[in-house]
């Protein structure tokens, strides 16, 4: 694992010297616990960074706030600001709220310069990360007799629905369990317990819930609580909890890679669950395979020809 991380950019350095400082965005809570999570996580990417200056502050429910954090920015000297939305899937949050406080804060700060990088996205980094939390509390023997539930926040934004959608498949593929189904905690069906009535209607007996979040909060123990309500009205299912990411090295080492691509500029494809560059479980042989043409039945060269 990287502990270091070079920052590179176009033209080797920026106007003072500095790279940008690096900010995080994220988006508070009213547990205290999450809070202290966020900064754990904080903690982490200076001990991986420990040259850049780096601030971390929410949006809303914690302390401190964005303008803050540009404010100790401004004071500390830099000169530009790179904010990197530390968020799980691109919803209201990564695309409206956060830019619009970065355009605020251009206009408190009108001689300094901000870059904004994206969400940490679908990686097989936080599915790895996902199967660790899950083996956890599934014992090898069980797992192909255990569904999945993976639980979402929820959103209004059908873009970020479905993200959880592509999560609960791509988990699925190349591992033992039988079913990965998604439900959400909040604003869009199906909830916890509909979640968990489907895979109890598709025959599970055996069911573990995961919560898609990065720490710990109002809506992860509200998902524990209706699992375990759930559990006790269904005594025929078995329901186990196996948490959330929380602060981790491997969420550390992406949020500095979406502050390099927001450093350098980034345009590319969806290339960050492709086999064909990331080793999936059971399609590591794909990974760096040459690409071979794909031949038409009438293309001369296709063994199948006719003459």
């Amino acid at each position: 694992m990287r502990n270091t991380v070079s920052i590179r950019t176009k033209n080797g350095t920026h106007e003072n010297g500095n790279p940008p400082a690096l900010l995080v965005v994220g988006h508070g809570s009213r547990d205290p616990r999450g809070a202290g999570e966020f900064h754990e996580l904080l903690a982490l990417m200076r001990g991986r960074a420990p040259h850049l200056p780096i601030e971390g502050g929410f949006i809303e429910l914690s302390r401190p706030p964005i303008s803050e954090c540009v404010d100790r920015l401004a004071r500390g000297g830099a000169r530009s600001v790179a904010a990197v939305p530390l968020m799980l899937l691109a919803a209201g949050h990564a695309k409206d709220d956060i830019p619009a406080t970065l355009v605020r804060e251009k206009i408190r700060h009108p001689g300094m310069g901000f870059s904004y990088g994206r969400p940490l996205g679908i990686r097989s980094e936080l599915l790895e990360l996902m199967d660790e939390r899950i083996s956890a509390v599934v014992p090898e023997d069980e797992r192909e007799e255990t569904a999945v539930l993976v639980v979402g926040r929820g959103s209004s934004d059908p873009d970020a629905n479905s993200d959880l959608s592509k999560v609960a498949r791509l988990f699925y593929e190349g591992r033992p369990y039988p079913m990965v189904e998604g439900a959400y905690v909040s604003m869009t069906p199906p909830d916890v317990a509909a979640g968990l009535d489907r895979c109890r209607r598709l025959g599970a007996r055996s069911v573990v819930v995961f919560s898609y979040f990065l720490f710990t909060g109002v809506l992860e123990e509200r998902i524990r609580k209706q699992s375990e309500a759930f559990a006790a009205e269904n005594p025929d299912v078995e329901v186990r909890y196996a948490g959330y990411f929380g602060p981790d090295g491997r969420v550390a080492d992406l949020l500095m890679e979406r502050y390099e691509e927001a450093v350098e500029g980034d345009i590319r494809m969806n290339c960050d669950v492709c086999v064909h560059r990331v080793a999936l479980p059971g399609f590591e042989e794909k990974v760096g395979a040459p690409a071979t043409p794909h031949y038409h039945p009438d293309e001369h060269g296709h063994p199948h020809h006719h003459h």
